[in-house]
């Protein structure tokens, strides 16, 4: 996985993390640069903690199903992707300014559920973990703290918006490594 695809897949990964950044900043009304580091800190976290667990978890099946990699890693990321575009498409969910403990690690968890998925997906294709997960975070810091900022501004107009582009992203990731994996690409 070269540098662009990791990219984009970060930028995917983080959408769900983004959208809630920009309810959060919505419902903050007046926002401090104390929240766009809490939430920034807690989703970027959490999507480079996810991935490294699916990945050590992955590594152990990934031995046994090398000949089924590529269609493993798309089964997952048309799942998480599709998920995404659904939960884009449904009802707008009810946003609060909540940015204690016991709420963003509940936030946190929820937004990287899609990031542990695929470090099992990195575990099979034998992505350099480390860097890898560091990026997703980075990536994720940046995106969930301008969600902050965003939401301040702009409210909910572009939170299913942000999650119909992760997962498109995630899906079009998935085709390319079955593309490449079946020997079409």
């Amino acid at each position: 996985m070269n540098i662009l695809e990791l990219f984009i897949l970060a930028v995917g990964l983080s959408m769900d993390a983004f959208a809630v950044s920009i309810c959060k900043g919505l419902s903050l009304g007046k926002i401090q640069k104390k929240h766009m580091a809490i939430a920034g800190a807690w989703f970027g976290c959490f999507q480079a903690l996810m991935p490294l667990i699916g990945f050590f978890a992955g590594r152990f099946f990934a031995e046994k199903l090398t000949q089924y990699d590529h269609w493993v890693a798309f089964i997952l990321l048309l799942f998480i992707g599709g998920s995404m575009i659904k939960e884009s498409l449904g009802e707008e969910e009810e946003s609060n300014d909540a940015m204690d403990i016991k709420t963003m690690f509940l936030l946190a968890v929820a937004t990287s559920i899609d990031a542990l998925a695929v470090g099992v997906t990195f575990a099979f294709l034998k992505v350099a973990i480390l860097p890898a997960v560091v990026f997703i975070g980075v990536v994720t810091f940046v995106f969930s703290a301008a969600g902050i900022k965003i939401g301040s501004i702009f409210g909910t107009k572009y939170k299913s918006k942000a999650e119909l582009c992760g997962g498109i992203i995630l899906i079009l990731i998935g085709l390319k490594i079955l593309l490449e994996g079946t020997g079409i690409l």
